[in-house]
């Protein structure tokens, strides 16, 4: 389990959305977009600092030649500190353990700010740094230099409060193909088929392990590219929120499902999509995989 959660900005556009350097990047909506297994470490978001360690960022402040024409929006700053005090409830923390040895931003960490001597001072000029990285030093323009302290505290307001979201409802089961073979799904109040995960690998003779402590669905598939989706399932669906992640070493997040009836649930159009699965509409078929 990692020990720190580190908060970045991306010095980017609202839309910056890649993986690699950050297990989740947060969107100018505020929509949260899982990239890496919080379990797994990454290699350059914090320096010295990326062991046991999971970072969350927002894609912003990017603007040219002023970073500050792309500020945090306030959904984003909502959207970071509720995944923050979502993942720090995984953890096992309470709120009054959230201190700047658990949570720093990159501003605080370049500064070395938790005591640790790991690094010389790349942090703001204001305190003593080279002035490198400055990540929410200040929450807005000509704010207050305490961004770190801000964001703790409506992280430990959010683990006190956690947010309740009604469950998404479904309203029946109907009949499709897959692979020429009738299969079940369920249709939520929106009109979306979801079935269980394993179900559709099962169809697809992939591979795949459940990790029901990190709440992680493993697929063995080694040519499948994940996309990043702007409509990715969210935390107000209501439901536990389930990883379907690829078995690799940066474990790359390409679904995100729930967890209903003991069972993990996907959104049927994404998993065709996400494995190259043929489609048709009206009615809906899934057909054969063609490539990643």
């Amino acid at each position: 389990m990692a020990s720190i959660l580190y908060l970045h900005w991306t010095a980017t556009g609202y839309d910056w959305i890649r993986p690699g350097h950050y297990h989740a990047i947060i969107g100018g909506d505020g929509r949260i977009h899982r990239l890496h297994d919080y379990s797994i470490d990454l290699a350059a978001h914090t320096w010295r600092r990326n062991s046991n360690s999971v970072a969350l960022a927002c894609a912003c402040m990017g603007g040219q030649p002023d970073p500050w024409l792309q500020p945090p929006t306030a959904s984003q700053l909502e959207g970071l500190c509720n995944e923050a005090a979502t993942l720090l409830t995984r953890w096992g923390l309470l709120a009054e353990q959230v201190s700047v040895e658990r949570v720093m931003t990159h501003a605080e960490a370049a500064s070395n700010r938790d005591g640790r001597p790991m690094h010389d001072n790349y942090g703001p000029v204001i305190w003593g740094g080279t002035g490198e990285r400055w990540d929410f030093l200040q929450l807005e323009r000509d704010g207050s230099t305490d961004g770190g302290d801000q964001l703790r505290e409506r992280i430990r307001q959010r683990m006190r409060e956690p947010m309740q979201h009604p469950p998404l409802a479904f309203r029946g089961s109907t009949r499709i193909q897959v692979r020429g073979q009738e299969f079940i799904v369920v249709i939520d109040a929106q009109g979306r088929s979801w079935a269980p995960a394993a179900e559709l690998l099962d169809r697809y003779e992939l591979a795949y392990s459940w990790d029901a402590a990190q709440r992680r669905l493993l697929v063995g598939a080694r040519d499948v590219v994940p996309t990043f989706r702007d409509d990715a399932v969210q935390a107000d669906v209501g439901w536990p929120l389930v990883e379907i992640t690829l078995q690799s070493g940066d474990a790359p997040v390409m679904l995100l499902g729930i967890l209903r009836e003991e069972r993990v649930w996907c959104r049927v159009v994404e998993f065709a999509e996400e494995f190259g699965i043929s489609l048709q509409f009206n009615p809906l078929a899934l057909g054969e995989r063609r490539g990643g």
